[in-house]
């Protein structure tokens, strides 16, 4: 069972404090288990947003773990574990994207030449059955610019505060704050134009 991502900043000090302090007690497969057990979802969360497909997200999930397993002895506390891991997952992202073009440029490894960078179709939910709706938000978020779309699933989705995202991503409050305001702008308006809104005003009650 996942851990929530949803947590105060001081919980999150607390919880980094209890990892790295088992870490230091030489206790390493302890303090290891503790990290992927509080973290795995929340890196897997990130994954799946920037990668589009579930498959991928996994693989890049156990990358990033198996990364963090290895390197958390060296961990510095300049930042948190989270904002720490959110950065090693968008770059394991970056390079497999990278990856993923050269491969397409030259044909590597694939019979039929170019390859898709990414899957353009809807998200599978962690269950592999993905509500009408949520397949619906997830193509709606798409289409927002990224860092609207970051902004907005970090505080919607992860239930982040805007002082723990700005911590992670490094964009001041106020930035974050207009992001997330046109994000949920452009969301209603979307939502405003498709079948669910009817539904959900009760519209359709009234004919």
């Amino acid at each position: 069972m996942f851990h929530s991502a949803a947590l105060s900043m001081s919980d999150a000090r607390s919880i980094d404090d209890e990892i790295l302090s088992t870490l230091r007690a030489g206790d390493r497969d302890q303090a290891v288990t503790m990290l992927v057990r509080q973290y795995q979802r929340f890196v897997y969360s990130v994954a799946l947003r920037q990668m589009n497909n579930v498959e991928d997200a996994q693989d890049v999930t156990q990358d990033v773990l198996m990364r963090a397993v290895r390197f958390v002895d060296g961990f510095q506390q300049q930042s948190s574990l989270q904002t720490w891991l959110y950065r090693v997952t968008i770059n394991q992202c970056r390079s497999e994207f990278r990856r993923r073009r050269i491969k397409s440029f030259f044909g590597i490894g694939s019979d039929e030449g170019e390859i898709e960078v990414a899957s353009a179709g809807p998200l599978p939910s962690d269950h592999a059955e993905q509500s009408d709706f949520d397949a619906y938000m997830r193509k709606v978020l798409a289409q927002l610019p990224p860092k609207q779309r970051e902004t907005f699933s970090l505080r919607f989705y992860d239930e982040l505060s805007y002082e723990q995202i700005s911590a992670i991503t490094g964009t001041s409050q106020g930035a974050l704050k207009a992001n997330y305001h046109w994000a949920v702008k452009k969301i209603a308006e979307h939502l405003k134009d498709s079948e669910y809104y009817a539904h959900w005003s009760g519209s359709h009650d009234a004919e």
